[in-house]
């Protein structure tokens, strides 16, 4: 004689995953809490240099005086003394980046219009790129003068590797940046975000864009005023 089991007949089968992970705590879904994540570790990284730098600048009895310093401007004659315009030039192309990187995130969330995200996401790749040439142009004209990682013509030699290390990590980001812009701008116009039915990668991508100009105004207050 053989015995038998059955289920209960009140007992019914399910097809769903009984252990699918639970909800964030933060309201947010998994690829933006990540983008925080590394945004917070990536700002110790910055943060660190900074400290560097207020370290050494302090400890030293004279520093370079920033109006001294970054005081040309390309097309102006060298005995022409314009301090520190460059760079707010730089600045403002930088902010105004943001800005349409701002215009890009809302068309994508609140209309998904294709056609204006990828324009907005066009204009802050532009921005990205016309930043970094500033950058460069900034870059070549100070080694030209004789600053370098090692020599300083202005002053304390610890000047000239610490601008040239953090603004290069700080443009290292924005060249990283201009680059994702370009794939996203891309998978925008081939339609993946409309496939998915959003534009959350827009909005993640936003963040890192948004945070790359928050550590400007540390690294312009650091090196262009104190």
């Amino acid at each position: 004689m053989e015995a038998t089991l059955s289920a209960p007949a009140h007992s019914t089968t399910t097809s769903a995953n009984p252990w699918n992970g639970g909800r964030s705590p933060f309201k947010v879904s998994w690829g933006k809490l990540m983008m925080w994540y590394f945004l917070v570790g990536d700002s110790f990284s910055f943060a660190s240099f900074l400290v560097t730098y207020g370290a050494l600048r302090f400890s030293y009895n004279s520093w370079p005086v920033p109006n001294h310093v970054f005081r040309a401007f390309p097309g102006v004659p060298e005995d022409v003394h314009l301090p520190l315009m460059f760079v707010s030039l730089m600045t403002f192309i930088l902010i105004m980046s943001s800005v349409t990187m701002v215009l890009a995130v809302h068309y994508g969330n609140a209309e998904k219009n294709r056609k204006k995200v990828a324009m907005w996401l066009f204009f802050t790749i532009i921005g990205g790129i016309a930043f970094l040439s500033c950058q460069a142009w900034e870059w070549t004209h100070l080694i030209s003068e004789g600053m370098t990682i090692s020599a300083n013509p202005f002053g304390a030699s610890a000047f000239g590797w610490l601008f040239f290390i953090i603004t290069g990590f700080h443009g290292f980001h924005v060249f990283t940046g201009v680059i994702i812009n370009i794939i996203v701008t891309s998978n925008v116009m081939s339609g993946v975000y409309d496939r998915r039915g959003n534009y959350e990668m827009v909005e993640k991508v936003g963040l890192y864009w948004h945070f790359v100009d928050l550590v400007w105004v540390f690294v312009f207050m650091a090196f262009y005023l104190l």
